[in-house]
């Protein structure tokens, strides 16, 4: 019984920190997705994603109505890969990182840039699913506006 009480304190002292290196984790692929695109590397930006990863916009349309943009996540790295001028620089805050075993979500406010010039701002959520290969992205959706930027 002994062994059984301590084997069980040890396992809820030691979940905190495998949560944590899992947040650690998490951030580093969505750090990499965002090097990636500022270097306009393909390569390491496809690295982040899930092989199905769905990527979507909530945008408003200038009637004042609001629409669903489903984008391919082809089309978007072969946007970040077509060489351009200035860099996309998406500066993210980090927010609320929710994991439960293979599955986390991932909030991040943030301000958009190309090259030096403000480009918009929202919210970027993210879904993450733990693989053999690491923490990939498996959904992205986000909000962009003009103004009224989140902090």
């Amino acid at each position: 019984m002994k062994r059984f009480l301590f084997s069980l304190m040890l396992l809820a002292t030691a979940a905190p920190a495998f949560a944590q290196t899992d947040k650690d984790d998490i951030k580093k692929t969505i750090d990499t997705m965002f090097e990636g695109m500022k270097k306009g590397d393909t390569a390491l930006l496809s690295s982040t994603f899930h092989k199905d990863m769905v990527l979507q916009s909530v945008a408003n349309k200038k009637d004042g109505s609001v629409a669903l943009i489903t984008e391919k996540a082809e089309d978007f790295v072969k946007q970040v890969g077509t060489p351009h001028k200035d860099i996309y620089d998406e500066r993210i805050t980090w927010g609320d990182i929710k994991v439960d075993g293979a599955l986390a979500s991932v909030w991040t406010p943030y301000k958009f840039y190309i090259g030096t010039q403000y480009s918009h701002c929202g919210v970027n959520f993210f879904q993450l699913m733990k693989t053999a290969a690491g923490w990939k992205i498996i959904y992205i959706v986000d909000t962009r506006r003009k103004d009224n930027c989140p902090e």
